[in-house]
């Protein structure tokens, strides 16, 4: 099959096998290309999603149940963002036992860029229009919610 080619057999097979061969090679091409969202200074994955997750000031045991990880992964990719100048602490005014993460005016930056990045490499490899892309979105928060509430996947750690 040429480059410029679509793959007619894919069609003859179901919906369902359809939309996980899309969903694989989706994967496969941005995790190729995630390297480029990733500049200088190069972060682990687990401080690239903290910086995307930091949209607001959130405590750090907030941070572990949304990034799907022990609270003592958040403290080691806390200290280090820290360290680079892209979040701070701050005693939560709630409960002044707690501390909040934010990001920095450096880390607000970093997120813009990796989200700008991101988003390129999104809609090159997609394809998709910005319509389908939100329609895309919407299935994909639909999909996320499901396996995370009714089949949470082997090998990610839980934090209750």
């Amino acid at each position: 099959m040429a480059l410029d080619e679509s793959d007619d057999e894919l069609k003859t097979l179901t919906p369902e096998i359809r939309a996980m061969m899309g969903v694989f090679a989706l994967y496969w091409k941005l995790d190729e290309g995630i390297e480029s969202i990733n500049v200088e200074p190069a972060l682990a994955d687990q401080e690239c999603h903290m910086i995307i997750r930091l949209d607001e000031p959130r405590r750090m045991g907030v941070m572990a149940r949304l990034m799907l990880t022990v609270p003592s992964a958040i403290t080691a990719a806390a200290d280090s963002l820290e360290n680079l100048g892209y979040i701070e602490r701050k005693r939560d005014p709630a409960d002044r036992r707690a501390w909040l993460l934010q990001l920095t005016e450096a880390g607000w930056e970093r997120r813009r860029q990796m989200e700008q990045t991101a988003g390129e490499l999104f809609r090159a490899t997609a394809g998709l229009s910005p319509e389908e892309t939100r329609i895309f979105a919407e299935l994909a928060d639909k999909i996320h919610d499901n396996v995370m509430r009714n089949s949470f996947p082997e090998g990610l750690a839980k934090c209750e």
